[in-house]
């Protein structure tokens, strides 16, 4: 048996929200022990001059208690 916990976090880049996603797991896994997956919530970007200049995730990340 095993029992997990839920944690939102936000995370944001400069390149992707691929790399938000990667950015904000690996940093969530520093902190946090037996990360086993996560559900990417809300995706928003941010805008300046028309162009894109960040994009940034909420992030449910799931992990075991030990």
């Amino acid at each position: 048996m095993s029992v997990a916990r839920v944690t939102t976090i936000t995370a944001r880049s400069t390149t992707s929200f691929e790399d938000a996603v990667r950015l904000g797991i690996e940093r969530s896994s520093e902190t946090l022990r037996n990360v086993s997956g996560a559900w990417v919530k809300e995706h928003k970007v941010s805008v300046s001059d028309g162009a894109i200049t960040d994009w940034q995730v909420t992030l449910e990340v799931t992990f075991v208690l030990d």
